[in-house]
């Protein structure tokens, strides 16, 4: 079971906070470090204010040199499909190869009505969704003289040479690796199927995460695509502490119940996240990515690399 670290930086974080779990997070031997996409604060004012997620991840891309870095998930709302191409295969130039993608149709009405970002109905934000992943992957992928063209109802594509091109080529649309995940019954599960290299659960409870995985599995069979070759994960929020009044003390700084978290997040004393990790791994996933809420709270990381991190790789 591979560990990454996941952030949520407009609930209130600087570059310099993000910079010291990214580099911490790649010293304890983390897989990866992620972060969200979003622009505003969740019952929180997010001071000192948000931090866009492609340009720190440009940034982190500099000042790191192994950790695999990623977004889970940026909204198909925020960027055109053309532009979002260009910087992911730019910063996975910058990485030397170690960007991943993650994406989605965008669910948060009020970052868009403060930030002037146009928030159209459900059908035509996954609709313009789908366009997204033709159109990014298909840009990655154009090779010849006639370059990439797509025509579609959203998005319009005439003769593109698709430059630049990222270092990654092994993804599923020969590119960097393309994340999706949610819990859309019909149109998420064929998406993913038809362009995702990795299916991420987020934030469900185990047997809803596992009825989720399958209907991607059935998704998979029908187009024919054999589902051993996605790779599943899941999004839990993380609590972990040797002692209990420790456990609490991290609950409350983020605004957490303790019993709350132990049921619904990856929380409690290490054999205790131990075993559910566990749990996860016999169910086949291959990732949990850890959503740490607490950025100041370095210690926490170092406690999981240190006494989780062993027991489940």
């Amino acid at each position: 079971m591979e560990l990454r670290v996941f952030t949520e930086p407009q609930q209130g974080a600087t570059y310099d906070d993000l910079l010291a779990v990214a580099q911490e997070a790649e010293r304890l031997g983390f897989g990866a470090f992620f972060r969200s996409d979003h622009y505003l604060g969740m019952g929180t004012p997010g001071l000192p204010g948000p931090t866009d997620a492609w340009l720190t991840l440009a940034a982190l891309a500099r000042e790191t040199s192994t950790i695999r870095l990623g977004t889970l998930m940026t909204s198909a709302t925020f960027r055109h499909p053309g532009p979002l191409a260009i910087s992911v295969a730019q910063v996975d130039q910058m990485s030397g190869g170690r960007v991943e993608l993650g994406l989605g149709a965008g669910w948060f009405a009020q970052e868009h009505e403060r930030y002037a970002i146009p928030f159209p109905d459900t059908r035509t934000r996954f609709d313009r969704f789908e366009e997204q992943l033709a159109v990014v992957t298909g840009l990655w992928g154009a090779t010849g003289p006639d370059g990439f063209s797509f025509a579609g109802e959203h998005y319009t594509v005439v003769d593109s040479p698709g430059l630049p091109k990222p270092v990654q080529t092994s993804g599923v649309a020969g590119g960097p690796p393309v994340l999706i995940g949610g819990g859309g019954k019909r149109r998420t599960p064929a998406l993913a199927a038809r362009y995702a290299d990795e299916f991420n659960v987020p934030f469900m409870s185990f047997d809803d995460g596992q009825a989720q995985v399958e209907r991607v599995r059935r998704a998979c069979e029908e187009i024919g695509r054999d589902p051993a070759t996605m790779t599943w994960s899941t999004a839990l929020v993380l609590c972990v502490a040797e002692t209990e009044a420790e456990l609490a003390r991290r609950a409350a700084a983020i605004g957490r119940e303790v019993d709350e978290l132990r049921e619904n997040g990856l929380a409690g004393l290490v054999p205790e996240v131990v075993d559910r990790i566990g749990r996860y791994a016999e169910a086949g996933h291959d990732r949990l990515y850890l959503q740490t809420l607490d950025l100041a709270d370095l210690d926490h990381l170092r406690l999981v690399a240190a006494e989780v991190l062993p027991a489940v790789s």
